[in-house]
């Protein structure tokens, strides 16, 4: 089987650096919670100051201003809930709901046959949906799935748990800690699972292999 390196997947879906990027914000909210006597208005303003050059910064080094504006955005709107409710522990509240919804997508994308996995390394190679006539990749898309809608979940158990408790400089932590190392147990896994669900003959990611009389499905 071709694309054999254990660091493929991962450079396929983004790499570390926007999971890091996103892991700042809500740290430097709980820093800044913290540093100011428990002011959420300061926590708000110094995530919103660290989103905001995380952003420029993102630009400078060629990412798409919409997923820019998006990242931004959320931080916004994180710092706009706390600050509403007066709650510190609900800066985090976003993250909790993003993370279920993530979950149930990535699920009902599995049952339909449509697994986000085999979706988003179609777009980023170019084969767009030429996987899904091909078995084998199928299945192995629809199996590696389950790690991500595992993943999503854990985050919401961890931090559900978390914000129940108010403990918002714990959420700050594990906010940084469930993004990208998380990640990249995700993909790790992610990995292990389809090489494991392929036949050893077969030749890769990058290669769908079509049964005789099958066609791709329209994209």
């Amino acid at each position: 089987m071709t694309d054999t390196r254990p660091d493929s997947l991962a450079r396929l879906l983004g790499g570390r650096g926007g999971a890091l990027d996103a892991s700042l914000p809500p740290l430097a909210f709980a820093l800044g919670w913290v540093l100011s006597g428990q002011s959420i208005t300061a926590g708000a303003a110094v995530a919103v100051g660290c989103g905001l050059v995380i952003g420029v910064v993102r630009v400078v080094r060629g990412d798409r201003p919409r997923a820019v504006v998006v990242s931004v955005a959320l931080v916004v709107i994180a710092a706009y809930v706390a600050l509403q409710t007066g709650r510190a522990e609900d800066f985090f509240l976003l993250q909790i709901f993003v993370n279920a919804a993530s979950a149930l997508a990535w699920a009902a994308s599995i049952v339909v046959r449509w697994p986000f996995l085999g979706v988003v390394v179609g777009l980023v190679t170019g084969q767009k949906f030429r996987w899904r006539a091909d078995p084998d990749l199928m299945r192995a898309y629809r199996v590696a799935s389950w790690a991500w809608v595992g993943q999503y979940v854990l985050r919401v158990v961890v931090f559900g748990a978390l914000w129940a408790a108010g403990q918002v400089v714990v959420l700050g932590v594990m906010r940084a800690i469930l993004t990208w190392p998380l990640q990249a147990v995700c993909i790790a896994v992610s990995w292990w699972l389809i090489r494991r669900s392929l036949p050893r003959d077969h030749p890769g990611l990058l290669h769908p292999r079509v049964p005789a009389g099958n066609a791709p499905e329209p994209a």
